[in-house]
């Protein structure tokens, strides 16, 4: 499992830095330092590879999520900090690993969106509705609205046709699309929160 574990991390590093079609399997197995029948046993076909390497980045991504929730002081917090950390992976994927998976393995890029539509609106409503409960955000948006907005910005901002990444750095747009959203469900309470925390962290 280990091994396994950390094939599938040294894989997530190469698509995430460089893409995924411009590599070979034969590349791959170079990379790996993996023989060609160790490679075929572990992986029965290149679609099911790709499946393995983002279902493992899926599964990493919340472990992470859940470290930097826990190390949040408040619901504010929280929010900005996952955004914030949002932003940060985006600025390091290359843009080739979102076209590659929407283009050449649209079944992988549906398991991304399941994922976005599911566990991503999950952790949104759970923190927006704490918020609400603490008296950091306002109590007459609607949860459900304010949590489907977010995850469709999201789709939105992954969208090439929207935002061609050789034009637009996603990082920055991430930013203009959900900070000052998320600083307008905001009571006085919560919004001089997110100002302080602004103020102490570059976003």
């Amino acid at each position: 499992m280990i091994l396994q574990e950390t094939v599938l991390g040294q894989l997530l590093d190469v698509f995430r830095n460089e893409g995924i079609e411009r590599h070979t399997d034969a590349n791959l197995m170079e990379r790996l330092g993996m023989p060609e029948e160790e490679y075929r046993v572990t992986f029965s076909d290149r679609q099911e590879m790709v499946q393995q390497v983002v279902q493992y980045d899926l599964d990493q991504q919340e472990d992470r999520d859940q470290e930097r929730l826990q190390q949040a002081r408040n619901p504010v917090e929280k929010i900005f900090m996952l955004l914030r950390y949002g932003i940060q992976d985006l600025k390091t994927i290359h843009p080739d690993y979102i076209t590659d998976l929407r283009t050449h393995y649209p079944k992988v890029w549906q398991t991304c969106l399941d994922h976005l539509n599911n566990y991503n609106y999950d952790l949104n409503y759970q923190v927006i509705n704490e918020g609400v409960v603490q008296g950091y955000f306002r109590k007459d948006i609607n949860l459900q609205l304010v949590a489907k907005i977010i995850i469709e910005q999201f789709h939105m901002l992954i969208n090439p046709q929207v935002f061609p990444p050789n034009r637009f750095d996603l990082g920055e747009v991430f930013r203009s699309m959900y900070l000052y959203y998320v600083r307008g469900l905001c009571t006085e309470k919560g919004g001089k929160l997110a100002e302080e925390y602004f103020s102490r962290n570059n976003i």
